[in-house]
């Protein structure tokens, strides 16, 4: 992210027009799906610069961050003529910044990109930092490359077009970054309430912190050899959530997966690095409150542990895994290695917890 250009505005056609004219296209491609289509590209269609521009439409839901529709987005840049030189346009969450910006990745081995993402995970998260890629073989992000968007534009105004589960999923990430770094507003998220008055100046101020803290990560080290695995904190066992729902064809939203992946990892954490047990039940509380329940029984837990060990961020390897553990806000443990039946205990009291 030293070279990825990161830009909140209330001005994006002013912004979009500045990054065109600055990388000279030959031609321009957008890719949309179809939630974003109808709810978020009316409000760039009539930019100036866009008349001429080939657009390019999947369909909604993470489910369709697949193979197939990386081929769709392929062939449709190749049967319009798409160059190195060219530019695509990914308007939509995080599904689109992932896949669209891949699709730029490997497309002649490399083409332009700017991401304008239209959801609070995606202006937090998934368009930031160059992580590209698809789901594979029934597992989350299980093929992608590192590949950084020349730009990314952020309007906050894109947020009215979301329901509160979705602005929920992105919160979950900003309380992530909240957690592993001392951002200065930490009780006011906290306290952020989606209502349908939610105050977006106040969310904008803690986006540029929750974006501070990532690309400080990023930043530290791009392609994730070593610090920036603490962005990683809720993920490891969240999306071993994620990807059991999705092959139980229950798919869920991944802020979702990460908010009840933090209560197990919060737990692991407790029991292995003395994380404040007062802290612990505040954020679980929190949790719970804000985002309900996620059921499994005691009979998934060997399958939950299998997607653990098929985690591409598990390096160690060897049926070994290794999570990024907290010790108190702010302080974290890199490569804590957690043994099995802590995880199964981990497991147990979330099940508890959520008194299921």
């Amino acid at each position: 992210m030293g070279t990825q250009k990161i830009i909140i505005t209330d001005h994006l056609h002013e912004c979009l027009t500045e990054e065109i004219e600055l990388l000279k296209p030959d031609k321009i491609f957008i890719l949309t799906d179809s939630t974003t289509h109808e709810a978020c590209y009316p409000l760039i269609k009539d930019h100036p610069l866009l008349g001429e521009a080939n657009i390019s439409t999947i369909p909604a839901g993470d489910e369709n961050k697949s193979i197939q529709s990386l081929m769709f987005v392929w062939k449709s840049l190749s049967s319009f003529g798409a160059s190195r030189k060219s530019l695509l346009i990914n308007i939509g969450g995080g599904m689109i910044s992932d896949l669209g910006a891949f699709a730029a990745a490997t497309f002649k081995r490399g083409m332009r990109c700017i991401n304008i993402p239209t959801t609070l995970l995606s202006m937090v998260d998934a368009s930031l930092g160059g992580k590209t890629g698809i789901n594979f073989n029934g597992l989350k992000n299980e093929v992608g490359a590192f590949y950084e968007a020349n730009a990314v534009l952020i309007n906050m105004q894109f947020l009215k077009t979301l329901d509160k589960q979705n602005n929920l999923s992105g919160y979950a990430e900003m309380l992530k970054h909240g957690l592993i770094f001392d951002v200065p507003n930490y009780q006011e998220l906290l306290n952020f309430r989606f209502e349908k008055n939610a105050d977006l100046n106040k969310l904008g101020i803690l986006v540029q912190e929750s974006i501070d803290v990532k690309k400080y990560y990023v930043n530290k080290d791009p392609h994730e050899q070593g610090v920036r695995k603490i962005l990683n904190l809720g993920h490891t066992i969240g999306h071993a959530f994620e990807s059991f729902a999705m092959h139980s064809k229950k798919p869920i939203l991944h802020g979702y997966a990460v908010a009840w992946g933090l209560i197990c990892e919060l737990y692991i954490a407790h029991r292995q690095c003395n994380f404040p047990k007062e802290e612990l039940k505040k954020l679980i509380d929190l949790i719970k409150d804000r985002y309900g329940i996620f059921e499994f029984t005691c009979k998934s837990y060997d399958k939950l542990y299998e997607y653990i060990l098929h985690d591409k961020k598990n390096t160690k390897g060897s049926g070994i895994i290794s999570i990024p553990l907290l010790k108190e806000r702010g302080v974290v443990s890199l490569d804590e290695t957690v043994d099995k039946d802590l995880i199964y205990e981990s497991f147990d009291f979330f099940r508890d917890f959520m008194g299921i």
